[in-house]
């Protein structure tokens, strides 16, 4: 740990002095900071007898192990909320399947609150896991913790598809110092996967990607898991008018969301303005990045109609100004845009926590710029049940596409 602190001050140090200058200087300096690799602040190395099994501690299925990895926690220049220089972190992993170019596949993770409740943090972390499984298929997992998160100042912009994309499109650049420091390189097709928040976060990266992001970085596929791409016409239907969604889950969604929302685009003046007492003396606090889901579940109501206001419940159901602006903000990822590669959707009809019409929704916009993508519908199954089927199916699928 001491290791670790003495890169984060470092690094820290780096940023304080770079900050200034690119501020007040032009476009091209502060893209010189953006992917910059500065530092290696943890390793997990797992031989190929022992990677099956670390794997199988998770609950994913059936999962196929075939190399050895080397886990590199990154830390790494990117941008905020406002375009300045800061700094993030993300997991890298590299197969030990021999020298020469790996192709990387960005893993997106999904709802975070606490910063030391992802990947980078936490050797016993499903997203780990997932990133080690990824790697030790012959790719290398590129998984960042996004803004807010991991070793990451700040709050964490939650479901802001700019910042999910800026975020992952730098650890993908670093990622490629970080691999020739170790005599790989990483290719220039990119496959993109994310399971729930990071599902929205995965086809915004895509986006990107498909739009010429980076010149060096070619999209090569797409596939999501159960992602809240439609949250204004999908999501807060379902969860607060026909309650086919958890309602306790509903209450932790729309509180993270709407205190995220407001820290960007001022949705509410006071908390008392959108959140019941007590509330509304509460709310702000449970999402400072200390703590953990379990906690805030605890700390708020099972029932919405009890945490929301009247006023804000008819606000988000018919958003205007600064609140249709925040729905806009992480809605449209993947509305017009033709992939040109291939993109899979995979959701269940039973998920409980993002309703399956956010996949029917983002399917029907991607028809719509003409790509004919296959939605696959896991059945009756809850949430993270998704995640633990899907994620082998995905890489069996990407695995067939090369």
């Amino acid at each position: 740990m001491i290791a670790v602190a003495a890169a984060a001050m470092g690094a820290a140090l780096v940023l304080a002095t770079a900050s200034p200058a690119v501020a007040d200087t032009a476009v091209p300096t502060r893209n010189a900071w953006r992917g910059t690799y500065l530092a290696t602040l943890d390793t997990q190395s797992v031989p190929q007898k022992d990677i099956g099994a670390v794997v199988a501690r998770s609950s994913l299925v059936n999962p196929k192990t075939n190399y050895g990895v080397d886990a590199y926690t990154v830390l790494y220049g990117t941008v905020d909320t406002n375009g300045f220089p800061t700094v993030a972190s993300g997991l890298v992993v590299l197969p030990r399947n021999g020298g020469g170019a790996v192709s990387p596949l960005v893993f997106e993770h999904g709802t975070r609150s606490a910063r030391a409740g992802v990947a980078t943090r936490d050797e016993t972390n499903a997203d780990r896991y997932t990133a080690l499984l990824i790697g030790s298929t012959g790719y290398a997992a590129v998984a960042p913790d996004y803004l807010g998160l991991g070793y990451g100042p700040g709050y964490h912009p939650y479901l802001n598809a700019a910042t999910e994309t800026s975020a992952s499109l730098d650890l993908l650049r670093a990622a490629r110092t970080l691999a020739a420091r170790h005599g790989r390189e990483l290719d220039a097709n990119v496959r993109v996967t994310g399971f729930s928040q990071g599902g929205q976060a995965a086809m915004a990266l895509a986006k990107a990607l498909r739009s010429g992001a980076d010149p060096r970085l070619r999209l090569a596929g797409v596939a999501t898991i159960s992602g809240p791409f439609d949250i204004q016409y999908a999501e807060i239907p379902a969860g607060l008018v026909t309650r086919t969604l958890d309602q306790p889950g509903t209450a932790f969604y729309l509180a993270y969301a709407t205190v995220s929302m407001n820290r960007l685009f001022h949705v509410y003046r006071d908390p008392s303005e959108v959140f019941k007492a007590p509330y509304d003396k509460t709310v702000e606090s449970l999402f400072d990045g200390t703590h953990e889901e379990p906690e805030i579940f605890r700390a708020l109501p099972a029932n919405p109609d009890d945490l929301l206001t009247d006023d804000y419940r008819r606000r988000l159901l018919n958003p205007r100004g600064q609140l249709l602006q925040a729905f806009q903000a992480s809605d449209g990822t993947c509305a017009g845009w033709r992939p040109d590669v291939p993109v899979r959707l995979f959701a269940a009809s039973g998920d409980e926590q993002v309703a399956f019409a956010n996949s029917q929704n983002c399917r029907q916009q991607l028809h719509a710029s003409g790509a004919d993508v296959p939605l696959v519908n896991l059945g009756d199954i809850h949430h993270f049940d998704t995640r633990d089927r899907a994620v082998p199916m995905m890489l069996d699928w990407f695995t067939h596409q090369h």
